[in-house]
């Protein structure tokens, strides 16, 4: 209980103390937008680091060299919050999540999210998905990266399960012509959501995928995109069960 009481008093401090950060980051903004992208990311990343301290996980990375130096589509399987602190701790580039649409409700943190290029999708609306969708494909035109969890939401499921994929996800690369990067995670459960409130330690495996290119596809295999980066995610989290 320790953990999690530290965590989310870490959490609150951030975003109570960055209500002036973001006022002086949009003032830098004006002179300098390249600037203040990458001093938010890097606090937030700094911030994201220190919650995962905490928790006490042991961290395997695997394969982070092949994530190309450009916009990418990334990919995973979601089975736990600490994956977007797991993975956003680690981006190199300008990346922004795309989120479910109820998280607007959150003052401040929305706030954050907006400044780092997160995208909350409405599925149940389908003109406003599109639009998000959309907005996606013009980040990564622009230079920054996109991250999205297929499944829709996350799964609760047995470890090494996942929900189907969705293909719209995919889009986004098919559009902009981006590599997608298949992200795998495991046990990321363990650190919290097996053992509601308490936060425990436990090994994570996080293995990125090598690049995949739409462009390079024949039409049968977009059209069964999803299938196949699904497959390979449930590849690498089968072999990699062995690690934990």
């Amino acid at each position: 209980m320790l953990r999690f009481l530290t965590i989310a008093i870490l959490l609150f401090l951030y975003l109570l103390l960055g209500i002036p950060v973001l006022g002086i980051e949009w003032i830098i903004g004006k002179f300098n937008k390249e600037k203040e992208d990458y001093q938010c990311l890097r606090m937030v990343q700094w911030t994201f680091k220190l919650m995962l301290k905490v928790t006490g996980a042991e961290i395997t990375v695997i394969g982070e060299e092949n994530i190309p130096d450009e916009a990418v589509l990334f990919i995973g399987n979601h089975r736990s919050y600490f994956d977007i602190l797991l993975t956003y701790s680690r981006c190199k580039r300008l990346t922004g999540y795309v989120a479910k649409k109820e998280m607007l409700k959150y003052p401040l943190l929305r706030d954050w999210m907006k400044r780092l290029y997160c995208l909350f999708l409405d599925r149940e609306n389908p003109r406003e998905g599109l639009k998000t969708i959309l907005q996606a494909i013009d980040y990564v035109k622009k230079g920054i990266s996109i991250c999205i969890f297929p499944e829709g939401t996350r799964n609760d499921g047995e470890e090494g399960s996942m929900l189907p994929f969705h293909s719209g996800s995919f889009k986004i690369a098919e559009k902009s012509g981006c590599a997608i990067i298949p992200i795998s995670m495991n046990n990321t459960a363990e650190i919290f959501e097996n053992h509601l409130p308490f936060v425990r330690k436990t090994h994570v495996i996080i293995e990125y995928g090598k690049p995949i290119y739409m462009k390079d596809m024949d039409k049968a295999q977009k059209k069964n995109i999803s299938e196949y980066c699904q497959n390979i995610i449930r590849e690498t989290t089968e072999k990699n069960r062995a690690l934990v």
